[in-house]
């Protein structure tokens, strides 16, 4: 069940981002876990890019709304499953 209303704009993904983060369930693709290690990254530091960074426009691909998450270093992409879940498909280090 995808969340209702997809597309949502940045104004309406951040906050249930972080609420999901606080209270629902974040699951990591296998290709997700396999991206953040290759850039010596942790599950702990993806969250913490959800919890605190912004989000940026949705973009539809893979048959899913995906909205990337970003801090000045890092950006992890994700999906939401529900209004409860949501699901990391990829991350990549940004910036200098």
């Amino acid at each position: 069940m995808a969340v209702p209303n997809e597309p949502l704009d940045n104004q309406e993904a951040q906050p249930l981002v972080r609420e999901i983060v606080r209270t629902g369930t974040v699951t990591f693709t296998k290709h997700a876990l396999a991206a953040l290690k290759d850039d010596q990254l942790t599950t702990v530091d993806a969250t913490n890019v959800l919890r605190g960074g912004w989000v940026e426009s949705s973009e539809w691909e893979n048959d899913a709304w995906r909205y990337r998450v970003r801090t000045q270093r890092i950006v992890v992409v994700v999906e939401f499953e529900s209004e409860h879940e949501l699901v990391v498909v990829t991350s990549w280090r940004s910036g200098p």
